[in-house]
């Protein structure tokens, strides 16, 4: 077998370990033959510790070459010829299942589904597939950080084109100078395009900086260990195209605006703005909050739907609920003592078995009928075997019948079902029902169904419920562990330890808590909700800081105007509602454009989930009041300051 370079120095320090022999679970034979280079964290098999013969394995589980083509627990990997196609060879692949189940007994329902084989290239294991080949969602976040920073990108060049072009009045008589010395209107476009440039280029520069300062922040939320590749020569290629296409998106319309001045007008003062001159300014402004609006009401309903699927009941009680792996055949046959001695130390309430994790199902089958009518389950049925304690143990709410007996006795034929399988089953009172179980890789078995209990969610808080029967059968993974609440679990673990210790030496006791596991399943809309909080925040200061800019220079060019109203008799609110007014207007207009954008993409997110929120309108109600607000709060200094100013100064130069 091979070793990964940390697991050798773990088990054998600094000694050569190469012929060492080893064992893998306790019970299969093994020489070290090799090691090698930890796998980077950017892999499928970044966890992975050893490699060794499959036959190693079989030869120490024979129930696996008993399996047929309906139990799907192992991953297969395929080398093609250089040049072969996945596509066509996937094409060949496809019906070899079908081929090798159709004339199988017990297979007329696997082949009703019409499997096919497909090969997925590692290439896009990553983001575009898993096991299944449906998991879109990374794909899905790479495209959606992308665009968002694309977006903030946008807001920061409309800024730089709103401020260029709003103080063209200033630089009208630089330009008209240029003009009549000789400039063309290539060079003063050049000039223009050259400044936008160099701010730019600083810009890449800052940002390197704030790059490197805040990239294991980044990597902390993201769960990633990115690094900037500064020795790579197409990142330096890939930032300067970034640079000039930036450059030429922000600073294009303001050197073609400002080089088109005729100097004659200029320079005589003639330049007449004209009442639509500031259109293309408010026409950016409304992009710019309608992005904004729109980013906040997404990143609104992305927690929302978070904390909606955290509310949901789980159908068990999983704080305080210890589970902790069989991982070798050492934990056969001593449930009983073990369960004795760890119920003796006065930490632990209760103890039993299971096949699979409470916040997972890994035995999933079908052929289920009953008076001949047979039931399909599109897409699996959970088949789960426990042990007479687990609903005890694991806090589970009965809607109608009964739990297994403490002895099992009488109830080696009897089906604990969820709702979901209730519903499934069509019957309004399934308990006391005969079930016939016939899988295909089993021998046909009738069960009596004992009892219904609400649907745990065992996969994603997103999704339905799967259809899910628990039987009692000693074929279990898991060991699920009530702990004591009236004490601390700092001091429950180390006891609960030394009983593993003391029963099991060969085994690590390496536990896992039912609260945290269930919580791991929000990771990735939490890793998105909190970036497009991040990125939400950044465009919507963005957008404040232009809208701060263009209202300082707005009320610099009405300063004589405000002057004149003073000494008419206008008060400062009249004054700060004149001025305020034209951009409550434009925020208005990007909340009546960006409500219904936001709704259409939301909606169509949450169609995503079978288990999601609902789209409240009071959420497009708080945006709106909130980013009016923050309109009037940013645009109110400058506003407020202008109306403030004494009118015998604003008008001295008259």
């Amino acid at each position: 077998m091979l070793l990964s370079a940390s697991a050798a120095s773990a088990l054998f320090g600094n000694a050569d370990p190469i012929d060492k022999p080893i064992k893998i679970n306790t019970n299969i034979e093994a020489k070290v033959t090799g090691v090698y280079e930890d796998l980077p964290h950017n892999t499928e098999f970044q966890d992975i510790k050893f490699l060794a013969p499959f036959d190693l394995y079989t030869a120490a589980n024979p129930w696996v070459k008993e399996q047929q083509w309906n139990n799907w627990f192992l991953s297969i990997y395929t080398e093609i010829t250089p040049g072969a196609d996945f596509a066509q060879v996937s094409q060949i692949i496809k019906d070899i299942e079908i081929n090798n189940i159709k004339n199988l007994p017990d297979s007329r329902e696997q082949i009703a589904k019409k499997p096919q084989i497909a090969l997925l290239p590692m290439s896009s294991w990553h983001l575009y597939g898993d096991f299944y080949l449906d998991n879109r969602e990374p794909v899905r976040m790479v495209w959606l950080i992308g665009i968002i920073g694309a977006f903030v990108l946008l807001l920061a060049c409309i800024n730089f084109m709103n401020l260029s072009t709003a103080r063209s009045v200033k630089r009208a008589k630089e330009v008209g100078i240029r003009k009549a010395v000789g400039s063309l209107r290539a060079q003063l476009v050049g000039q223009f395009l050259s400044e936008s440039f160099l701010v730019v280029l600083l810009a890449l520069i800052l940002s390197f900086l704030l790059v490197s300062l805040s990239l294991t922040w980044f990597n902390n939320i993201a769960s990633k260990e990115l690094i900037v590749p500064w020795d790579s020569y197409s990142f330096w290629i890939a930032s300067a195209v970034f640079v000039i296409i930036t450059s030429l998106l922000a600073g294009s319309y303001p050197a073609f605006y400002l080089s088109s001045f005729q100097p004659v007008k200029v320079l005589k003062g003639a330049m007449q703005t004209g009442r639509f001159a500031s259109m293309p300014r408010k026409l950016l402004i409304v992009v710019q909050f309608t992005v904004s609006v729109s980013l906040i009401i997404g990143t609104l309903l992305v927690y929302r739907q978070i904390q909606f699927a955290k509310s949901r009941p789980v159908g068990y009680e999983k704080t305080g609920l210890l589970m902790v792996e069989k991982k070798t055949s050492d934990f056969a046959g001593k449930h009983e003592l073990l369960r004795s001695e760890l119920k003796n130390t006065g930490v632990v309430l209760e103890v039993a078995e299971s096949r699979s994790s409470t916040t997972g199902i890994t035995m999933w089958n079908a052929g289920f009928s009953s008076n001949g009518k047979e039931f399909d389950c599109p897409e699996g049925c959970g088949t789960l075997p426990v042990s007479t304690q687990y609903g005890k143990t694991i806090g589970w709410h009965f809607t109608n019948g009964r739990d297994f007996g403490a002895t099992g006795a009488g109830d080696s034929t009897g089906f604990v079902i969820n709702e979901s399988f209730a519903k499934l089953l069509g019957l309004k009172n399934p308990v006391g029902e005969n079930l016939t179980w016939s899988p295909g890789h089993r021998k046909p078995k009738t069960y009596t169904i004992l009892g219904v209990v609400k649907d745990m969610v065992a996969l994603s808080p997103y999704s339905s419920a799967i259809p899910t029967v628990f039987f009692l059968e000693d074929n279990h993974a898991w060991i699920n562990i009530r702990l004591n609440p009236a004490i601390a679990t700092n001091v429950a673990l180390p006891k609960i330890e030394a009983v593993f210790e003391k029963i099991i030496p060969s085994a690590p006791f390496d536990y896992k808590f039912a609260d945290q596991e269930y919580a791991n399943k929000f990771a990735a809309e939490e890793r998105i909700g909190k970036l497009a909080g991040f990125f939400t925040v950044l465009a919507a200061f963005i957008s404040c800081l232009g809208l701060f800019g263009l209202a300082s220079f707005v009320a610099e060019q009405r300063t004589k105007e405000i002057g004149i109203r003073k000494v008419l008799g206008a008060s400062v609110a009249s004054l700060w509602q004149m001025l305020s007014r034209d951009f409550v207007v434009l925020v208005i207009v990007s909340c009546i454009i960006s409500i219904p954008i936001a709704h259409y993409y939301m909606s169509s997110w949450l169609e995503n989930y079978q288990y999601h929120t609902e789209i409240s309108w009071w959420i497009f109600a708080a945006t709106g009041i909130g980013a009016l607000a923050v309109t009037l709060l940013t645009v109110s200094y400058q506003a407020i300051k202008a109306a403030l100013l004494d009118p015998v100064k604003s008008l001295r130069s008259e």
